[in-house]
């Protein structure tokens, strides 16, 4: 690039455009030196250069969606070197196909890496110095001959002005750019090699930035020079051998193109092969590709791979043609190089000491200018890059790759959730956004699946669900309560739940209930509900009372579920459990005793619930007893109101009674055919002795025999559950 089109970049661009083109690239790539600085000296960088060093920070899969890209672009980037060595070649000896010459050049330059890649590396002293050479050669060169007058003119002096003031044109400007950027990406080859060095820690940093600052000088003397010797637009742009013409000695320069071409195209064709090796060691690739020849493992079948894809890119394109393609890959990488770095700046964990340190905030503005600069080229191809990266990380997510090492993503999650969390506590909680976080004391799950079932089908994709479980306190042990807690995990996963596990131990399954009230939660995270089965055992009457109590009294809201007996025991396997998501078309049933708090709360749950898949089907019927007709018109308009300006989904049914039958002789009338009803609970007066709550709840229980899956609903939140659906 810097031989073959930085004339064609100030013929394009003009003067000051190609400088601008220059800074900007270099300060992407200085950029990301920083990053790639911080990070490699926080680790211990293995093989695969940018990939090992991203796969390490944000996990495999992030690391795999840019690394098989990226070798991609290297693998490309080969034959994007050779055919740039072909078109000074072929500029110098005539006649000669250039597909012919690529391809040999290719075979040449693969079979030296393949017999020793130490040599391979050696022979780049051999291209420094050629390099140097024939930068001397042009910096002590003048005008060619026959164009000094014409660079003098009058009129070449009004066509260079012109190109200097048309030199950012907004299209034009950003394609130049997409074919000068792979002269700054030659940081991707050492960075590749970082399996070789000696001391990556030491060697990457130090190398990358002095070529960068080195690049920089050579990149900016270059095209001043060559503009004060030619002025004229046209040449600039149609002459790739310009720089040569210029030259004291244009043999050097000719050795100068050929020595940098091949150095480059050399870097690549050892670079590729590692990042795809590293892959395949990661499982992220086909893992033969990653076996290694020799004492230093040199990849045999991924630079065959990469030799292969070369030679497609060396048949199908040319440098104007490749150059853009190179420059999304690369900048993809970068991108993520840079926010690597400002992540794991930003989240500080203690294992971030990284000797070299760069700014988050640097680091993050580098991330920022990569993705800008990507859709200022193409924002078509830009998008196109990052749906097939997503795509891969998509398809490696659902490999569920297993790391070998610890990445920074639970710490990216800690941090965001902190964040987040800090933001909210002390936040007063509006109706509008009130969801309940449900604590489920289910168990053992399998034996209480209606529970969880319904717990999940409140929470689904809405809010908290957590599930407690209590264990004997006498049999207690951390590794029997971790397994406990794991084994319900893996239960609930099965059966696509999501929800927190908690295993308590504890004397009585009540101790452990009032402790889970009392303590569970952290900052403004804490169980607004109270989710249980009620009891089948008399003697347990007591102890739910005091649950009811203690739940009221700690302002958490109660949901008691009695469920209907079942034939079977167990959960559903994962099949009969996602069959169970068929609509259910029978109603949902909300009684209302005439408590404003109880009917507003039953109303969310209800409706929640009425969300899901299985209940979807179901009419939500609004419920309520009066015992004279006069009464019975009006709270039939009453509730028509409500529900008209609530725009709820439901009817309302008043039900004109007698005394000779109680209320819920009624109730299991009404409801013997629903498939779900809501009953309010009256809560504990403040000084109502114990004993006088609990043959409540025992009179209570007592009379729910015959009615289907039912809701026992108290709510104790400070929150007018009734203002969710009106706020009159």
């Amino acid at each position: 690039v810097m031989y073959l089109r930085m004339g064609w970049t100030v013929g394009m661009a003009g003067l000051g455009g190609a400088i601008l083109i220059i800074l900007l690239a270099t300060s992407v790539t200085l950029i990301t030196g920083l990053s790639l600085s911080a990070l490699a000296t926080n680790m211990k960088v293995g093989g695969g250069g940018a990939y090992f060093i991203i796969s390490r920070s944000l996990g495999v899969e992030t690391g795999a969606a840019i690394g098989i890209p990226l070798f991609l672009a290297q693998a490309v980037g080969v034959s994007f070197y050779v055919a740039g060595f072909t078109e000074a070649f072929v500029g110098v000896v005539p006649g000669i196909d250039p597909i012919v010459v690529g391809l040999g050049t290719l075979i040449g330059l693969t079979t030296l890496t393949l017999i020793s890649a130490d040599l391979a590396l050696k022979s780049q002293f051999v291209v420094m110095g050629a390099i140097v050479l024939s930068l001397i050669s042009f910096f002590a060169g003048s005008a060619p001959a026959g164009l000094v007058e014409a660079t003098a003119s009058a009129d070449s002096a009004a066509k260079a002005l012109d190109s200097v003031q048309s030199s950012v044109q907004f299209l034009g400007f950003w394609a130049v750019f997409a074919v000068f950027f792979p002269a700054v990406t030659g940081i991707e080859a050492g960075i590749s090699m970082s399996g070789d060095l000696k001391d990556p820690a030491k060697s990457l940093p130090l190398g990358t930035l002095a070529a960068i600052g080195c690049g920089l000088l050579i990149y900016l003397a270059i095209p001043i020079f060559l503009y004060s010797k030619v002025s004229d637009r046209e040449l600039l742009v149609q002459d790739p051998l310009l720089i040569q013409k210029v030259a004291k000695w244009q043999s050097l320069v000719i050795a100068g193109v050929w020595a940098a071409s091949l150095s480059s195209a050399m870097g690549a064709i050892l670079g590729a092969p590692r990042t795809l090796q590293a892959l395949a060691r990661d499982s992220a690739a086909p893992r033969f590709l990653g076996k290694g020849v020799g004492p230093k493992g040199n990849p045999v079948l991924a630079t065959l791979l990469t030799f292969a894809i070369a030679c497609l890119g060396i048949v199908l394109g040319d440098l104007n043609k490749i150059a853009p393609v190179l420059s999304m890959f690369f900048l993809t990488s970068y991108g993520i190089l840079n926010l690597a770095s400002a992540l794991e700046d930003w989240m500080q964990h203690p294992s971030w000491r990284p000797s070299f340190k760069t700014p988050a905030w640097l680091s993050f503005f580098g991330f920022l200018i990569c993705l800008g600069i990507m859709l200022m080229i193409d924002a078509t191809s830009a998008l196109v890059a990052m749906a097939v990266s997503f795509s891969i990380y998509l398809v490696m997510k659902r490999r569920s790759l297993q790391a070998r090492w610890g990445d920074m993503r639970l710490g990216l999650w800690m941090f965001l959730v902190r964040e987040i969390l800090y933001r909210i506590a002390g936040q007063y909680q509006d109706e509008k956004t009130w969801k309940p976080n449900i604590l489920a004391l289910s168990g053992a799950p399998n034996s209480r699946w209606q529970l969880i079932q319904l717990a999940h089908e409140i929470t689904e994709e809405k809010s908290f669900l957590t599930v407690a479980t209590i264990c004997p306190v006498e049999n207690w042990t951390p590794e029997r309560v971790r397994s406990a807690s794991e084994t319900i995990r893996d239960f609930l996963k099965k059966r696509q739940i999501q929800a927190f596990v908690r295993t308590v131990p504890a004397t009585t399954v009540i101790d452990g209930a009032q402790a889970l009230i009392r303590a569970y939660g952290f900052g403004p995270l804490v169980p607004n509900t109270l989710l249980l089965g009620d009891t089948e055992k008399k003697s347990n009457v007591r102890g739910f009372a005091e649950l009811i109590q203690l739940a009221h009294r700690s302002g958490k809201n109660l949901a008691m579920i009695r469920e209907v007996p079942s034939e079977k025991d167990d959960a559903p396997d994962v099949a009969s459990a996602l069959a169970e998501q068929v609509a259910d078309q029978r109603p949902i049933d909300i009684w209302w005793s005439g408590r404003r708090q109880n009917i507003g709360f039953m109303m969310a749950l209800a409706s929640l619930i009425q969300s899901s898949e299985r209940w979807r089907a179901g009419e939500l019927a609004i419920k309520t007893i009066v015992d004279s007709e006069e009464k019975r018109g009006g709270m039939e308009t009453r509730l028509n109101e409500f529900i008209q300006s609530s725009r709820l989904d439901a009817r309302a049914e008043v039900i004109l009674t007698d005394s000779a039958k109680s209320p819920f002789e009624t109730i299991r009338e009404s409801s013997q055919n629903s498939g779900l009803v809501f009953l309010g609970i009256r809560p504990p007066e403040d000084e109502e002795p114990m004993d006088e709550y609990v043959r409540y709840y025992e009179s209570l229980i007592g009379q729910l025999d015959g009615l289907p899956l039912t809701f026992l609903t108290l709510a104790s939140e400070k929150v007018d559950f009734l203002k969710i659906f009106d706020e009159m």
